[in-house]
């Protein structure tokens, strides 16, 4: 389109439009502009409209100072949602809040599935359903030790933080498998008692070196913003759950399989 624009002197004052000249066709000559209209009356127009979901939106943007995002919203959100709104309007909170819950639920709608097939796998490596179920039951221990991390350095459990357990829980299947599979290896010459024993002091240094070396290499990113969640839930949940492994383990092996010894 073509835009035609006053010069300053000209829009500088309303009133200067009453002296505006236009052609007039009946009279074959340029016209004040105050010969053919009743009045100008001057009214607000927004320079940018916003739109979210194609409606038009007043958005309010915040920064916390200090302290958690998350932590903002909970102190804030009942005073907002309190608030009467008038007829047609609606709240929605967008931002750190919107784009984490868009992850988390992308994330979750696929989840399933990749359980689902690290299962299938477990079952295929040992051939057995106890033997997965023990390596199973040790992921939850995790759980100790990502709540007593994010607690002591004050983190939410945000989407990086499920980053990092999901991460976690494969880390803890390995350590589980290799404390399982050498436990079968030595059942075909000692019994079960002395195999599970000796097989737990064998495999103790291997296992705990390589949970102590994915800790270290994880406290660079201690220091990163954005990576802090998940690298305290990482290190805490696997320290704790790796030192419960070597106990958890062993107890549920000779449990599940103490009528086959006898």
């Amino acid at each position: 389109p073509i835009i035609l624009r006053a010069t300053e002197q000209e829009r500088s004052d309303i009133a200067s439009m009453n002296h505006l000249q236009i052609w007039s066709a009946a009279a074959q000559k340029n016209i004040p502009l105050r010969q053919v209209v009743s009045g100008f009356e001057t009214a607000f127009e927004d320079e940018i409209i916003y739109r979210r979901d194609r409606k038009r939106a007043i958005t309010v943007f915040a920064d916390p100072d200090k302290g958690l995002a998350t932590a903002l919203l909970a102190r804030v959100r009942p005073q907002v949602e309190a608030l009467d709104l008038p007829a047609g309007y609606e709240l929605e909170w967008g931002g750190e809040y919107e784009d984490s819950g868009n992850a988390k639920a992308g994330l979750t709608a696929s989840l399933p599935m990749f359980f689902l097939l690290m299962v299938l796998i477990t079952i295929m490596l040992f051939n057995s359903l106890k033997q997965p179920l023990i390596i199973w039951l040790t992921v939850p221990l995790a759980v100790i030790g990502v709540v007593v991390g994010l607690l002591v350095f004050d983190q939410p459990f945000g989407f990086m933080a499920l980053l990092g357990m999901l991460s976690l829980s494969g880390m803890l299947i390995k350590n589980a498998i290799v404390l399982i599979d050498e436990i079968n290896l030595q059942r075909d010459e000692k019994p079960l008692i002395q195999a599970i024993t000796d097989s737990g002091a064998s495999r103790l240094r291997p296992v705990g070196m390589a949970a102590s070396t994915t800790a270290l290499g994880m406290i660079p990113l201690l220091f990163d913003a954005f990576f802090v969640a998940m690298a305290i839930t990482i290190i805490a949940g696997l320290m704790f759950a790796t030192l419960l492994t070597m106990i958890f383990v062993p107890v549920l092996y000779a449990t599940f399989y103490k009528q086959e010894a006898a």
